[in-house]
């Protein structure tokens, strides 16, 4: 297979993250690839991407980065609603493609992406960059162990500053048009990715949001989620963004099973707490927790240095082309995750609960 030859859509926040990323992989020698294209509709975030970059093309126009000769993947970083475009464009071209997430504002726009890089046959991989998280990884396979009874419930805290300011600065997260929501859409679509992953599909929601940060008409900055799974085990969600500049992006997950309590407030690297059915609350540190990560992934030391830093997510994309294999987490479990936050926007506007999907 032809080595990845990669161009970046969108110089921003997340633009950064990935390219930092990408620059790391081909570095560390880990995967070969070339970095050869930027592009930003501000042409000076772009040619400060090319200075440190070195990328060959330097362009404000998306279409000249799809057309540039030897490109095989696309990286599309951009605000949520020019994706649905940037996809169907590249995805014509047969480039391969990774999509930040959300994949966009609706479901039928999720789905009309998904059904053109099913029709254009290309590999395509969404930043739900908790897949590669050692600390929940970790926790899937704690909460596996033979023993520890019927799953009871699980809470997730999800709290971060309303992000159109500070080091994110997208004020188009403040714009419905442009986002399609707030921080149920926009960040908590992680967190609905992770509960399917860790506690079974979910069949149906019911939902409350709120609108507490005026001036940002249809962003709701609360949304309280209980999920029905398909094992008959309910869970829940609080996800908020709020004003408080100084404090970092925090998750806090508790899990209880009849015979057996796990919990964490670190969503990457971090501790786990655990306690079963008789003894003292105990703790996994986070070097453990790494190095069971390291294992459970079966990665090489080269691998392992890059997850330590958030890169695998990269490396994963980049390795899938190279090989000519299907990546992940992809468009249709992204597709998934879209479902149940539409069902939730449907629980919240309709006061009731709402069957997710194929549930439905």
């Amino acid at each position: 297979m032809p080595i990845p030859v990669v161009g970046l859509i969108g110089c921003g926040h997340i633009g950064r993250f990935h390219s930092r990323n990408l620059r790391g992989a081909i570095r560390s020698g880990v995967v070969e690839a070339r970095y050869v294209a930027v592009c930003d509709r501000d042409r000076s975030r772009a040619e400060a991407f090319a200075a440190i970059t070195g990328a060959e093309l330097v362009t404000d126009t998306a279409e000249e980065l799809l057309e540039y000769p030897g490109l095989n993947c696309v990286y599309i970083c951009t605000e949520t609603a020019e994706h649905p475009a940037l996809v169907e464009a590249a995805a014509a071209r047969g480039l391969h493609i990774f999509c930040e997430k959300p994949l966009a504002r609706t479901l039928d726009e999720v789905d009309a992406m998904a059904a053109a890089v099913d029709r254009a046959g290309v590999i395509n991989q969404v930043g739900l960059v908790l897949r590669y998280s050692p600390v929940l990884t970790v926790l899937a396979e704690l909460i596996s162990a033979p023993g520890l009874g019927p799953l009871l419930t699980a809470h997730l805290r999800d709290d971060q500053f309303f992000p159109v300011r500070g080091h994110y600065n997208s004020t188009w997260r403040g714009s419905f048009e442009r986002a399609g929501g707030g921080t149920l859409i926009e960040h908590s679509i992680h967190d609905v990715d992770v509960f399917r992953w860790l506690f079974g599909e979910i069949r149906a929601v019911r939902c409350h949001t709120r609108e507490a940060t005026p001036g940002h008409p249809g962003i709701e900055d609360v949304a309280l989620v209980t999920f029905q799974h398909e094992g008959g085990h309910q869970t829940t969600l609080s996800s908020v963004w709020h004003s408080l500049d100084d404090r970092p992006s925090t998750r806090f997950l508790e899990v209880f099973f009849e015979g057996g309590y796990f919990a964490t407030d670190h969503d990457f690297l971090g501790p786990i707490r655990y306690q079963g059915r008789s003894g003292p609350l105990q703790e996994l540190s986070a070097d453990e927790v790494f190095e069971r990560y390291v294992a459970l992934a079966g990665l090489t030391p080269g691998e392992a240095e890059l997850a330590r830093q958030g890169m695998l997510e990269d490396v994963a994309f980049l390795q899938a082309v190279r090989d000519g294999r299907p990546a992940f987490p992809d468009f249709s479990t992204a597709r998934a995750a879209h479902a149940v936050v539409d069902a939730c926007y449907r629980s919240a506007r309709e006061f009731r609960e709402i069957l997710v999907g194929s549930f439905a």
